[in-house]
């Protein structure tokens, strides 16, 4: 499940792609149009510019704005960026990965089998996905 800090962080980068001939947007623009605590947002869009998404500016026609163009961005990067493994078990993630205290082989485990499999089919979207996706509304 995504946290609240990834489901927010999607919320403004898609405002700033769908906004980005305007240049800069204010934090307070974000916030105000995507509901999303002006303080809670300040930290994400932080977390994204230290991690080279996102640029700023200061002063008069200050804000954020994307370094990239939203085609160039995943959802897999920004899900990895603020929520970690995308993988559901440590044991299956690429990563992150970490052996399980509780499974005595990996190989013939079926949980892990099965998970590897979840892991895969998961990773072929948001890998393939970006930011362009989420603003174009997909149908499927």
């Amino acid at each position: 499940m995504l946290s609240k800090k990834t489901r927010y962080a999607f919320h403004a980068l898609t405002y700033l792609a769908e906004n980005e001939e305007k240049g800069a947007i204010l934090i307070q623009e974000i916030a105000q149009r995507k509901q999303i605590s002006q303080k809670f947002l300040e930290n994400i869009l932080l977390e994204l510019r230290k991690a080279g998404i996102l640029g700023s500016k200061k002063g008069k026609g200050g804000g954020y704005y994307l370094i990239k163009p939203a085609q160039e961005i995943t959802l897999a990067k920004i899900i990895r960026l603020l929520d970690g493994p995308i993988a559901w078990l440590p044991c299956v993630s690429l990563h992150y990965y970490e052996k399980c205290a509780d499974c005595e082989d990996e190989t013939t485990c079926g949980l892990h089998i099965i998970m590897c499999q979840v892991r895969d089919q998961t990773l072929e979207i948001v890998e393939h996905k970006t930011l362009f996706d989420i603003i174009k509304k997909p149908l499927s």
